[in-house]
């Protein structure tokens, strides 16, 4: 992209604010942002368990926001890389990065975690990154994952909070048995009725037993946690009555 850095910052500031911080020809997008470097921080601590090569892997950035791990991916050799995203700012954001980082070639679609299936396709690597807890319904949304669009690795993470011990429940439990479920790593998806950290959108918090849990249920295996919230997962067999619904809407007349 021939733009000036000038001109480049001055759309930077024209699209904001934005929560990723990218370096782009000179120009940092969130320089102030409350994280630090963010999300290069959490790239750092989790790029050394994917593939150093990706060439002609294909991608899917679930909720890609200013497109950061689009950028990064395809810095690694990715074939075809798919962001998709409900935001239209973060949307702009993604199409303007991915332009002047001369990937021209990254997809970027209005979708959200519910249309997954729109897609049509399954891709080697799906990235679940910092979506989760934003969801009314997050296990439908690891379910449609796993349905439609996950072909063989899962990036998993989630805002976590509580216990960071897992308690293994046993298989089956007695009507009367109630001690497990005061154990502080027993599987905890903590409900946030009101606003988070300033974000009414911040809906819930697992722990980490609980992330584990519905990870496996929905069929994906974790096998890798480079990041205290981050699991790298293979798509497996759900668990027992596992899978997406699909409600029907009403009428509106």
């Amino acid at each position: 992209m021939s733009l000036s850095q000038k001109a480049i910052a001055a759309r930077i500031a024209e699209l904001g604010p934005w929560f990723h911080n990218l370096y782009l020809a000179g120009e940092w997008t969130a320089p102030d942002h409350f994280l630090g470097d963010f999300p290069g921080i959490m790239w750092r601590r989790i790029c050394h368990a994917l593939p150093d090569d990706l060439e002609g892997r294909t991608v899917l950035d679930i909720g890609c926001n200013s497109g950061f791990y689009c950028a990064a991916l395809k810095a690694r050799g990715a074939g075809r890389v798919v962001g998709i995203e409900p935001d239209p700012r973060y949307r702009a954001q993604a199409a303007f990065a991915a332009e002047v980082l001369g990937h021209s070639d990254v997809e970027i679609r209005d979708l959200s975690v519910y249309d997954v299936a729109a897609l049509g396709e399954r891709f080697d690597l799906v990235l679940f990154m910092g979506v989760l807890y934003h969801l009314r319904h997050p296990l439908l949304a690891l379910d449609l994952i796993h349905e439609h669009v996950a072909g063989d690795v899962l990036v998993y993470q989630s805002l976590q909070r509580g216990a960071r011990e897992v308690y293994e429940p046993p298989a089956d439990a007695d009507f009367f048995d109630m001690e497990a479920f005061d154990e502080p790593g027993f599987p905890k998806l903590h409900f946030i009725e009101k606003a988070y950290c300033g974000d009414d959108t911040n809906w819930w918090a697992p722990n980490k037993a609980c992330s584990l849990a519905m990870l496996r249920s929905a069929g994906f295996r974790p096998f890798a946690q480079p990041e205290k919230e981050v699991f790298v997962c293979a798509r497996a067999e759900p668990g027992v009555g596992a899978g997406a619904v699909y409600p029907a809407r009403g009428s509106t007349k």
